[in-house]
């Protein structure tokens, strides 16, 4: 067991139970190799998320397509800003023969914002889909996507392939959205979730705690994602990436985080996921 990298700008004491293992092991070789020799992204590595060597070591990984640049700037992400220059129209066939080596069961997609492409990259977005169902016709997909400013088009463009499962991450609470996501709108992503719903999909959000946020703000929001017709809903603990990321402002103990499932529940969500360490894409596959 190793302890996560050391929070610069730390202000509270870090607490025991942020503890992740090694990667290691056959399966997460396996991964491994198959991510280099097809060149792919994965929000994994991107991410820094502190799961990688639990779920790649069960032979899983969530596969970021539309490169690893992001046009957006979230004051919390450990992604890459800039102007991509990968465009790569071979990517979803590389992505679905990845996924059936693997002889993945549930496979998970995202993506980086790409608002700088007259279409999002909804088209490579629906190829993925469509040619992963087409080569692994036995496995089941979510899809975490952007928000596609709004474009509704090219929403059901991709949402229309049909992947089981179609998340959209709400992040935080209301009151700290131009803080945390600067670029996005709260009633927008609010709004996406609702009309996914209504097109016939399962729906899911995610959002981090520890920026500061209240637990009335948090009940709050549950609130809105269940009223916008949310069916999955995962918390989990915020860690700074880099000195250049917000700091944490507080760690939240293991008893609120079951405190939230419980009342998550409670109001209508179908699935919570509710941890220090649950990030969008941990134990997707209990989300069917």
């Amino acid at each position: 067991m190793i302890e996560l990298p050391t929070l610069t700008e730390q202000r509270v004491k870090k607490p025991s139970w942020l503890k992740v293992k090694l990667p290691t092991g056959e399966n997460y070789r396996k991964v491994r190799k198959l991510v280099d020799e097809y060149k792919l992204h994965t929000i994994c590595e991107s991410g820094n998320c502190p799961n990688m060597g639990e779920c790649w070591g069960e032979g899983t990984a969530t596969f970021m397509i539309l490169g690893n640049t992001c046009t957006r700037s979230c004051s919390f992400c450990a992604v890459a800003t800039g102007r991509n220059k990968e465009y790569d129209q071979e990517e979803p066939m590389r992505v679905a023969q990845a996924i059936q080596l693997m002889g993945v069961k549930h496979a998970v997609l995202t993506s980086v914002n790409r608002d700088e492409l007259p279409d999002k990259g909804a088209t490579v977005w629906a190829n993925t889909i469509k040619l992963v169902k087409q080569l692994n016709p036995n496995t089941t997909m979510e899809t975490l996507i952007p928000d596609f400013m709004n474009k509704w088009d090219l929403l059901y463009q991709v949402i229309d392939e049909k992947p089981e499962v179609v998340s959209h991450n709400m992040e935080t609470v209301k009151r700290l959205y131009r803080k945390v996501r600067p670029q996005a709108k709260y009633e927008r992503s609010l709004e996406q979730i609702l009309k996914t719903k209504e097109r016939g999909r399962r729906t899911k959000s995610g959002i981090m705690l520890g920026l500061g946020e209240t637990e009335a703000e948090v009940l709050e929001i549950m609130d809105d994602l269940v009223q916008h017709g949310c069916d999955v809903l995962t918390l989990g603990q915020y860690l700074q990436p880099t000195k250049m990321h917000l700091a944490v402002e507080e760690f939240i103990t293991p008893e609120q985080f079951d405190f939230y499932k419980t009342v998550g529940l409670e109001k209508g969500f179908k699935y919570v996921e509710s941890g220090a360490l649950v990030r969008s894409s941990y134990h997707a596959e209990r989300h069917i």
